[in-house]
């Protein structure tokens, strides 16, 4: 797996930058506006922030003195085939147990 997957991931998986993305999801927000979201420090939601930054699913333009931040879902698409790869598997053993069944409802009749 290449190194900007890894950082996806690894944005990905922590709860409060899965729910920082929801928020940004509706509109830009200064550091200050998430901050109000959540019970810890600028300093804290920065460091968030970087880090989703870093996994490409935000990004960060000056505006004057603040610093807006943005969903950036083309980030969430290098997921989203990465999951959509593995669900082919999902989808054969849905298929095999399907069929498992049919063939069982089949040899009780």
């Amino acid at each position: 797996m290449n190194t900007e997957i890894q950082n996806t991931f690894r944005a990905l998986a922590d709860p409060t930058r899965r729910s920082i993305l929801m928020h940004l999801s509706a509109k830009e927000m200064t550091i200050a506006e998430v901050s109000a979201h959540f019970d810890m420090t600028r300093a804290a939601v920065k460091k968030h922030l970087i880090i989703l930054e870093e996994g490409e699913l935000i990004s960060a333009r000056r505006m004057g003195r603040e610093t807006l931040n943005r969903l950036e879902p083309e980030g969430l698409k290098t997921v989203a085939n990465w999951v959509n790869y593995f669900s082919g598997f999902w989808n054969i053993k849905l298929q095999n147990l399907q069929s498992a069944i049919e063939e069982e409802g089949n040899s009780k009749k």
